[in-house]
This record gives C-alpha cells, structure tokens and sequence, in this order.
C-alpha cells in the first residue's frame, strides 16, 4: 500500500484501513511473543502502513 493509494481513499474508509492494520499489529505482536511468528519483517510493515494511513488522515483533517 503507498501514499497516492491512500490520499484516494475517503476518511471513512482511511479509518477502516487503520483499524484492520491495528488489529493486524496486535495479533502479530501476540505471535511474537509466543514464538508463533516466523515472518518477522511483517511487524515492520504494518508498523509503517499504520504511519502512513495516519499521516494521509491528518492531511485530510488540514485540509478542511
């Protein structure tokens, strides 16, 4: 997912996105701590999509 993708997507759709990308973090997280996670790359991705989503979000909440 990259930035022109996101600033497409509406502020309702946006916080959809973010809240699926938070409980994929979450459930990423209990795997690592249990030892299940063996893609350990994916922390960071979602970790930096959460950013990005957030960042589009404030854009949008500057703009009006």
């Amino acid at each position: 997912m990259n930035a022109k993708e996101l600033r497409e997507k509406s502020s309702e759709e946006l916080q959809q996105t973010l809240l699926g990308l938070l409980k994929d973090q979450f459930h990423l997280r209990m795997q690592k701590s249990t030892g299940q996670l063996s893609q350990t790359h994916l922390l960071g991705q979602v970790r930096r999509d959460v950013a990005r989503v957030k960042t589009v979000l404030n854009d949008k909440a500057g703009e009006k």
